[in-house]
């Protein structure tokens, strides 16, 4: 009687874990390590007397070595295994700006159109310029800080807005009702675009995980926003320093809510409508 022959495996079929789909570890792909939930993106690859390593490096700056072990890496989700690029004249896909657009390498910024964006609040003109700035420059629109909406129908006065200068306008917290709806009741035209996001506060625009919390805090009525804020997440009650932090966890759209997305958009393509 023959015995049988059996290999070094003794796993049975159904237990074995299927081989992982191979992902090349190019320069700023994004991935989990499966054992730790460090996230961060790929800075560079290395072959170590160990073997093959990746450092990846958060949205803080921090940076962790991992070896490219088998099924090590999560990528949006689903277990990969990362490999070395096949080298520098391996095809790689278009570079993509913070929007989500196809970037224009060596564009040159155009020359300032004669419409105009106001956006209320600095933290909010800041957060447009971190994630539609290459865009904006390559359409020559002009973004400008409006310190309160208090002070629109006076502004849209003198700017005289018409076909040729459009004039568009991001608001905190437009909801009907409120004293911002009313105003821009009042000033929307042709040539008038007023949108704005549900939010009391851009910050709140800033998806909570890409900031590394649950969600944003409530806070009670009557207490300043921001303040109360950083007061519920143990943050030093300083908002500016609190901002720069926000705004460091913002790499591109995929950090922000739609709600806030789709207004932008929609603002960037009313301006740039009439050439």
């Amino acid at each position: 009687m023959r015995s049988r022959s059996y290999g070094p495996d003794l796993t049975p079929p159904w237990k074995r874990s299927k081989p992982a789909p191979e992902v090349a570890a190019e320069p700023d792909l994004v991935v989990e390590e499966a054992a730790t939930g460090f996230c961060g993106a790929v800075v560079r690859c290395e072959k170590t007397a160990q073997g093959h390593t990746v450092t990846l490096e958060d949205r803080f700056g921090k940076r962790r070595v991992f070896p490219m072990e088998p099924r090590g890496f999560l990528l949006d989700g689903k277990v990969v295994t990362l490999v070395r690029p096949a080298g520098p004249a391996a095809p790689r896909g278009p570079r993509l700006t913070a929007s989500g657009s196809i970037a224009v390498p060596g564009a040159r910024a155009r020359v300032a159109r004669a419409g105009r964006i106001y956006v209320e609040g600095r933290h909010d003109a800041e957060l447009v310029e971190r994630v539609w700035g290459d865009d904006l420059r390559i359409e020559g629109v002009v973004v400008e800080y409006l310190e309160g909406i208090d002070d629109l129908p006076s502004i849209v006065g003198e700017f005289a807005p018409g076909p040729d200068a459009r004039l568009g306008v991001l608001v905190d917290h437009l909801v009907p009702g409120s004293k911002e709806s009313h105003i821009a009741e009042q000033v929307s035209g042709a040539d008038v675009l007023v949108v704005g996001h549900p939010y009391i506060d851009v910050w709140e625009a800033v998806k909570p995980s890409s900031v590394g919390i649950a969600d944003w805090p409530r806070v009670p009525h009557g207490q300043d926003w921001k303040t109360g804020v950083c007061r519920a997440l143990g943050w030093p009650q300083n908002t500016g320093a609190a901002w720069q932090r926000i705004l460091g966890c913002v790499r591109s759209y995929r950090d922000l809510q739609p709600e806030l997305l789709g207004r932008v958009e929609e603002l960037i393509d009313f301006v740039t409508a009439v050439s």
